[in-house]
């Protein structure tokens, strides 16, 4: 990194993930949740990068528009599985289920997605993160990065959305809480 340069948000997370790892121990899983477009993939991404652990986005199994609950159980009950660590492809073209994928058991692993940090799947993290930006932000930034496409489903998902922030407070379950608007972590 060039001297005198701002470090980006997974930098800045890299190290306290790996201090809680050395503490917790096992496989290193982190959970990364957050309203639509308020930046979890590429966070996502760059951590996963950084860490060298596979990453699972959860927008690739959702079942649907209305599947965000299901999507969140799967962390724990498929994708984290045991047995047979995995989730099915869901083909948004089609809107029915495809292949299976499978997850490598013994790889550190980063799961990012609406959905991610609940009670259940905390249990089973190393680390977990929430993102914050307001909703004027992540609509200009869906805007930009998709144009219209797919904003008539956005106040279907947002409702599920609300409705598994005020059960599950992820914010509240977090390790940090990093805003998405400022840059700041917040532990």
């Amino acid at each position: 990194m060039a001297r005198g340069k701002e470090k980006r948000p997974a930098e800045l997370l890299v190290d306290k993930v790996r201090d809680a790892h050395r503490a917790k121990g096992g496989r290193l899983v982190v959970l990364i949740d957050g309203p639509a477009a308020s930046g979890k993939t590429t966070l996502g991404e760059e951590l996963a990068y950084l860490l060298k652990a596979q990453l699972v986005s959860m927008d690739l199994f959702y079942p649907g528009w209305g599947g965000l609950e299901v999507g969140s159980a799967m962390i724990a009950g498929s994708v984290l599985d045991p047995q047979e660590p995995g989730w099915r492809r869901w083909d948004w073209s089609n809107g029915k289920a495809a292949e299976w994928h499978k997850v490598n058991p013994k790889k550190d692993i980063v799961i990012e997605g609406s959905g991610a940090l609940s009670a259940a799947n905390k249990a089973l993290a190393t680390y977990t993160v929430w993102i914050h930006v307001e909703l004027a932000e992540r609509k200009r930034r869906k805007q930009l990065r998709d144009g219209t496409i797919n904003m008539e489903h956005w106040d279907y998902w947002a409702m599920q959305e609300r409705a598994f922030f005020q059960r599950e407070r992820p914010d509240q379950l977090a390790d940090i809480v990093y805003n998405g608007m400022t840059g700041e972590l917040i532990e």
